[in-house]
């Protein structure tokens, strides 16, 4: 069956793949000026990724441009480092132009790296300074000192700092040598980025006189090579990976001096017991430097103060999990009076607790009912101190202010929506991103009783979204979404299409309307687009997320075949005779899992980028759910696609970029190999280049295009 005699909306794929799935055009990493009289920004056109920077002025409700790209390329083209496109993967950053900006701590400039080069913008002309050369090696993670003299910036491996005084280039002092292939400094290593939230291995101290970095070592671990077989002329990019139960890279914590006055400090702790370096907290003045670190099974944290004469620690607070323990990006915090901000589970749910310097529990600012998600802002205003916060369930979100000494709670914004929040230092304005089950993404500023919405240049999508938010009913108790066709016939019977990703850390289900055009438009070719989150998803407590430990063979799939049966005794319009099931990377995994375990239930699958032995998957992810593999074998083999290959009996389409460095392309070729070996027909799409992002636009369409056109044939027939 040719799908595109049927489609209703030919045009839209295209669109779709050239708007980012309609993000381009919107505002993005907007930030509130330190006087909450701004809003930065970046914004591209409604088809074109490359990013501008520009602000808003929030009493004028004006905006304008600051600089483009062209601007401070003077006619040469972009040039991405291997580090920097090997950072960007890591973000899930496929925009091009500028994919990141820092403020000054006055608000007054702002530093950009592009080009391979550093240039600080002055906000009130737009005038830039080049601040490094550019036949120098790329610069990466550039930090403003907090007293905006200095910025600390890593390259070919190495902690560099640059002086601000003055104009024009100025050549930076080298504050660590000796970085090779196997050895670098100031940035984290690919678990931290990838899994731990930790983005950066820079940490000034609150006076600008010294810093902290990481010192990284890889020497023990594996190196996978990724060639590209288009190209055989090209020698292969050389990547780290630890796979689940071999080496990781061994990270250690170096105080420095700015200015490279003064000798070394290493930060000495117990590294074999607590190898993970989780978070670093240097942001209060007077306040010792204080880190996290975690056991290798995830299953203890420690909070360690450290002595910055010496670098010996102390452990002020401990905490313990008999499945594992999950990393908060914006906690634990400390108080400038050394008090600290910490979250944790133990209760069953998420809760927020103010600890004293050393460590003891002094009060519960938000208790297991409060649905506490996410530490937002702390506010020491006039009035008193404030924690604000996210709270809410797996769909919505509203945002609450805390007064920390008396624990009072009052709700700021309520929970229409979800949304991701920053908060002014005095605590007067908002500025907020949110997405609503029938409402677009915005962002928009909530000062004195007034809304101001940043403007967005986005292409509007041609149809909206014909979706339900349900409940599946039964135990478990699941949250599902139903996208049925535009032209819904309540008498009509229609197949289903499950869209999967059933993998912890993440949600299928949301209040957001543009998550769902995709599934909009393969809907209206006549049939009915499920997803549900199976346990293990998020938001939802502690009992909810750990039930997957062990159990990723079994436990997804049978709460997806769970959902899938009680939605359709509640909703008859669900043929669950004619089910298809498609899915990316965790769902690419489970829509093959799917079609080996369930051909009762699925007549075809179509799985992408799908982790086929956990075995070959990143030892922080895969070890927290899986154990490590020598004291829990069984747990790998019964969750190994290899394992099941010789029972698939439904059509089955893989789908693998050949340059993913996240999953990577030898997953799917095992898996080729076991169904070739066993006899089992499947269809095989390489993605020539690719990575674990379908960034191109002209890939993304005819990926899904290719998607639609084998399935759905054989549900509809």
């Amino acid at each position: 069956m040719n799908t595109s005699n049927l489609d209703p909306s030919p045009d839209f794929l295209r669109e779709f793949g050239e708007t980012r799935g309609y993000l381009l055009g919107r505002p993005t990493r907007a930030v509130l000026t330190p006087a909450a009289d701004t809003v930065v920004f970046l914004r591209s056109s409604g088809r074109s990724s490359e990013h501008e920077l520009c602000e808003l002025d929030i009493g004028s409700g004006r905006c304008r441009l600051l600089v483009r790209p062209a601007d401070l390329m003077a006619g040469a083209t972009e040039e991405i480092s291997p580090e920097e496109q090997a950072r960007r993967e890591r973000q899930r950053i496929t925009d091009k132009g500028f994919t990141a900006f820092s403020l000054s701590p006055d608000g007054a400039s702002v530093l950009l790296a592009f080009g391979g080069r550093l240039f600080l913008i002055a906000r009130a002309t737009g005038a830039a300074r080049a601040l490094t050369r550019a036949d120098a090696a790329a610069p990466l993670d550039p930090r403003f000192s907090p007293d905006g003299r200095r910025v600390a910036f890593v390259r070919a491996g190495n902690v560099h700092v640059l002086e601000l005084e003055g104009s024009g280039l100025s050549e930076p002092r080298t504050i660590t040598t000796g970085a090779n292939e196997d050895r670098f400094f100031g940035l984290a290593e690919f678990v931290a980025q990838e899994e731990m939230g930790r983005e950066g291995g820079l940490f000034w101290a609150p006076d600008g006189t010294r810093l902290a970095y990481t010192e990284v070592d890889q020497r023990g671990v594996e190196r996978f090579q990724i060639a590209d077989p288009a190209r055989p002329d090209r020698a292969p990019q050389s990547f780290a990976y630890p796979r689940a139960g071999k080496t990781n890279a061994r990270v250690r914590l170096v105080i420095g001096s700015a200015t490279g006055t003064s000798r070394p400090v290493v930060i000495d702790w117990d590294r074999e017991r607590y190898p993970y370096l989780a978070r670093v907290l240097w942001d209060a003045a007077g306040v010792a430097l204080t880190i996290l670190v975690q056991t290798r099974d995830q299953r203890e944290l420690v909070l360690l103060e450290v002595d910055e004469a010496t670098g010996a620690t102390r452990a002020i607070h401990t905490e313990q999990d008999a499945e594992w323990l999950n990393l908060e990006r914006d906690l634990p915090r400390r108080l400038p009076d050394g008090r600290l901000l910490w979250a944790s589970e133990a209760s069953g749910a998420r809760t927020l607790s103010l600890l004293e310097p050393g460590g003891h529990v002094v009060r519960e600012l938000l208790g297991a009912d409060a649905g506490f998600l996410s530490l937002t802002h702390i506010s020491h205003a006039a009035g008193g101190s404030f924690v604000y916060a996210l709270a809410g369930d797996a769909l919505t979100s509203r945002l609450l202010k805390v007064e920390i000494e008396t624990g009072a709670v009052t709700t700021v914004l309520d929970e229409s929506f979800d949304r991701t929040v920053q908060i002014s230092n005095d605590g007067g304005t908002v500025l907020e991103t949110r997405t609503g089950a029938t409402a677009l993404p915005e962002t928009r500023v909530l000062v004195a009783g007034r809304s101001l919405t940043l403007p967005s240049q986005a292409v509007v999508p041609p149809f909206r979204v014909n979706l339900s938010l349900v409940r599946t009913g039964g135990d478990p108790d699941l949250h599902a979404a139903i996208i049925r066709p535009r032209a819904f016939d309540p008498e009509r019977r229609y197949p289903v299409v499950l869209h999967v990703y059933g993998g912890p850390h993440s949600l299928m289900v949301r209040a957001d309307e543009r998550h769902y055009l995709l599934d909009q438009w393969i809907a209206d070719h006549g049939v009915c687009v499920v997803a549900i989150d199976n346990r293990g998803t998020p938001r939802r407590g502690r009992g909810f997320e750990r039930a997957i430990k062990g159990r990723f063979g079994d436990l997804p799939l049978e709460d997806q075949v769970h959902g899938l049966t009680m939605l359709g005794e509640k909703f008859p319009e669900l043929d669950l005779g004619r089910v298809g099931v498609f899915g990316w990377s965790f769902g690419g995994y489970l829509a093959a899992l799917a079609a080996m375990r369930r051909p009762d239930v699925f007549r075809a699958a179509v799985a992408g980028a799908p982790v086929v032995d956990w075995h070959d998957y990143d030892t922080h992810y895969t070890e927290r759910y899986l154990d490590l593999p020598d004291r829990r074998p069984d747990a790998y083999r019964a969750a190994s696609l290899l394992t099941h290959a010789s029972q698939l009996a439904c059509p089955l389409l893989l789908i693998h970029g050949t340059a993913d460095d996240n999953v990577y392309f030898f997953h799917s070729l095992k898996l080729a190999d076991a169904l070739v070996r066993a006899g089992r027909p499947f269809e095989f799409l390489p993605l020539p280049r690719v990575t674990h992002q379908l960034a191109d636009p002209i890939v993304r369409e005819q990926v899904w295009r290719r998607v639609a056109g084998f399935l759905l044939p054989k549900l509809l027939s």
